[in-house]
């Protein structure tokens, strides 16, 4: 895993303070701010996130559930709405990883309280090996 991986997971996990995330987010170019969407967006349908988990992913990350990455979230098929945040403006990427950050947080910790309880081989719940 690279630093990025590992930091994305260390910060779904709780091992690191979101503030750490969101100042780290802010400082990458729009270009970079836009792989780290499109990477969380792969790691949040990895961890099979469900639609009645995006309204706990909203009160997570501390934003109004009226700005633009909540209300599509909160609409239509997640996968479809997930892609279409990945193509938001750059004014609403900081909002939105504020979201998928927790939203993974949110289905990963439901994954690894069902699937993984009892221990696994995933690297991202591992991190301690690393």
């Amino acid at each position: 895993m690279n630093e990025r991986v590992i930091l994305l997971n260390e910060l779904s996990q709780g091992r690191r303070p979101l503030q750490e995330g969101f100042v780290w987010f802010g400082s990458l170019p729009i270009v970079e701010q836009r792989v780290v969407i499109r990477e969380l967006t792969a790691y949040i349908l990895q961890a099979h996130a469900a639609p009645d988990e995006v309204e706990a992913s909203i009160g997570l990350a501390g934003v109004k559930s009226t700005v633009t990455p909540a209300v599509l979230l909160s609409r239509g098929p997640l996968r479809a709405q997930l892609a279409k945040v990945g193509n938001l403006t750059e004014s609403e990427m900081g909002k939105s990883f504020r979201i998928l950050i927790s939203l993974l947080s949110v289905a990963d910790a439901r994954r690894r309280r069902i699937d993984c309880a009892n221990g696994c081989q995933h690297s991202w719940h591992n991190l301690d090996a690393h």
